[in-house]
């Protein structure tokens, strides 16, 4: 992987590391925590690396940094040196020590198109590994007793914890082709409420993030709830209302139209949580990072840039 623009220099492997935990946690504080640092220290790392790179890695949004695309490049560059050290640290036979089961909880969608490529890959190399996957949305639990890792939707309020923010991914409203020749294409917000909503049980709904439907369009009646996100999207295929669907799903169906991307694009983060020994473990370390290689690999679907194929 070539990180360099004409004019730059070789990055510093202990820089890229000081990278790759900004861009776990988002935030320089929490980064610093982690690695026995301080908010100065790792402040001063990042500007080297960039100095070396010849560019920004990092850009500061509301939620906290957010990696360029240069940053990206450099993470996935860390995280071969993370894996590197760790072999280097635990020998061979440790090394060789990725096995057994973990346990995971996460949402339909992020098990589907994440976990279960990511665990794919990992096991051609690991085939000792065992993972299972619990779907359930909600909120992260403060007890995670029977679980090594868990993925939800927005921030966490945990303790005796670690959270890591893998990344985001985008929500938006579809109808089906025959639907729309059925019953027009709305061409504003208003127009909305003429026509059922596809989407989760409200009165189950466990996280707050996930109500903007309900929060941008109020008057929309429900037409077909269910807590699965697959439900949703075929009940949206075939025709039961508009969908408010996650893009990286809708738009592998080429039947779906994306409508009023204007209006609704409501971008969410998934974020990691694990107890403070979990990453201890070789087994669920191997598992969180190969995750994180997952979600930078797909972004551009997971924001809807792209559309991917059927």
């Amino acid at each position: 992987m070539n990180l360099k623009p004409p004019g730059a220099t070789a990055p510093n492997p202990d820089d890229l590391l000081v990278l790759l935990a900004v861009a776990r946690t988002g935030r320089f504080t929490t980064a610093a925590e982690t690695l026995g640092l301080n908010h100065t220290t790792i402040s001063r790392r990042i500007a080297a690396l960039e100095k070396d790179l010849g560019g920004r890695t990092l850009a500061r949004t509301v939620g906290g940094w957010e990696l360029t695309e240069l940053g990206r490049k450099a993470v996935r560059a860390a995280e071969d040196v993370e894996t590197a050290v760790a072999t280097i640290s635990e020998g061979e036979a440790e090394a060789g020590r990725i096995a057994g089961v973990v346990r995971i909880s996460a949402t339909d969608g992020f098990s589907a198109f994440i976990i279960a490529p990511a665990v794919a890959q990992l096991r051609r190399k690991h085939p000792n590994l065992s993972v299972e996957i619990v779907n359930v949305t909600r909120r992260a639990l403060q007890h995670r007793s029977g679980l090594d890792l868990e993925v939800v939707v927005g921030e966490p309020q945990v303790h005796r914890a670690e959270a890591i923010r893998l990344g985001y991914y985008t929500l938006g409203m579809y109808a089906s082709r025959r639907y729309l020749d059925d019953f027009g294409t709305p061409a504003g917000v208003k127009e909305l409420s003429a026509h059922g909503l596809v989407y989760f049980v409200d009165s189950m709904l466990q996280v707050d993030d996930l109500d903007a439907p309900r929060r941008l369009v109020p008057g929309m009646p429900d037409a077909l709830s269910s807590t699965n996100v697959f439900v949703q999207v075929e009940a949206t295929r075939a025709g039961a209302g508009i969908g408010f669907l996650p893009c990286f799903m809708a738009d592998r169906h080429p039947d779906l139209v994306r409508l009023l991307p204007g209006d609704f694009a409501e971008r969410l983060p998934y974020w990691m949580v694990l107890r403070p020994d979990s990453l201890r473990q070789p087994a669920v370390a191997a598992v969180a990072q190969a995750l994180r290689r997952r979600m930078l690999e797909v972004e551009d679907a997971l924001l809807g840039n792209e559309v991917l194929d059927s």
